[in-house]
């Protein structure tokens, strides 16, 4: 209840004359808190004068179909409540946990797959389980090529938009051709004799002598441009003076004449 001294300021004017100037001081009749006195024995038994009580209460949060990371779901006026403020909301965060195979970009899914080299010239296919436990069937017919770091699309088999069950985003796979480390003799003719010709000339053998041969060695691109990217140790420079010094020769001067 408001205090009657102070009408819940918690702060009186007083004058002490009437030439004096007035001054604010604390209200004796509650102390400055602005709520009116009571004694103990009239306090209220479950609040013992906080005016609220503890309550359990149970909220049932609906993550909806589409509702993507961060999204905030709130419920006004769940919070602590207060007798001269207005309550607070409660606020739950959707946090997305990464998934084994399939990575989200908004609406859309990416999946990895890799093909081997005859079923990336000669067609393929295979079962992807869905997210839903669904079974797709992906596959490419013979003579439909699919090159090396390729994307190929699937229609509405995507995330469902948020509020738009019937509209759906698209899955994306991208293809990785996995090459045979090599091949025979045999069987670079026998593709020879299926793949379309060479577009470049071979060398006559005055070109082959003339043009210095080279070796190709496996590299990984990645790991050399970590390693040039890592700080190098200074190395002192080198000064044909020092050489002189160190090695306990003169040096020559010309002779004037």
């Amino acid at each position: 209840m408001k205090c009657p001294g102070c009408n819940a300021t918690g702060k009186q004017i007083r004058q002490m004359g009437p030439m004096s100037t007035p001054q604010i001081q604390q209200c004796n009749e509650c102390d400055g808190t602005g709520d009116r006195r009571i004694s103990v024995k009239d306090l209220c038994p479950q609040c013992i004068g906080q005016q609220v009580v503890p309550e359990e209460k149970i909220l049932e949060v609906h993550v909806e179909k589409g509702m993507q990371n961060g999204h905030k779901i709130t419920f006004p006026g769940e919070a602590d409540q207060s007798p001269y403020l207005a309550s607070g909301d409660i606020v739950f965060v959707v946090t997305q946990n990464d998934h084994p195979r399939f990575e989200r970009k908004g609406d859309d899914l990416f999946v990895e797959h890799t093909l081997s080299l005859i079923e990336a010239l000669c067609g393929f296919q295979f079962a992807l389980t869905h997210l839903d436990g669904r079974q797709l069937l992906v596959k490419a017919n013979p003579g439909e090529f699919v090159k090396p770091n390729s994307y190929k699309e699937v229609n509405d088999e995507g995330m469902p938009g948020y509020q738009k069950p019937f509209m759906r985003g698209k899955l994306f796979i991208h293809f990785t051709v996995e090459f045979p480390e090599s091949l025979t003799g045999d069987q670079c003719k026998a593709l020879e004799g299926v793949l379309p010709a060479r577009t470049l000339s071979q060398l006559s053998d005055i070109e082959v002598d003339e043009s210095e041969e080279t070796t190709l060695l496996d590299v990984n691109i990645e790991e050399m441009r970590n390693k040039q990217a890592q700080p190098q140790p200074k190395q002192e420079a080198y000064n044909e003076d020092d050489d002189d010094i160190r090695g306990g020769t003169e040096r020559v001067q010309c002779a004037q004449q």
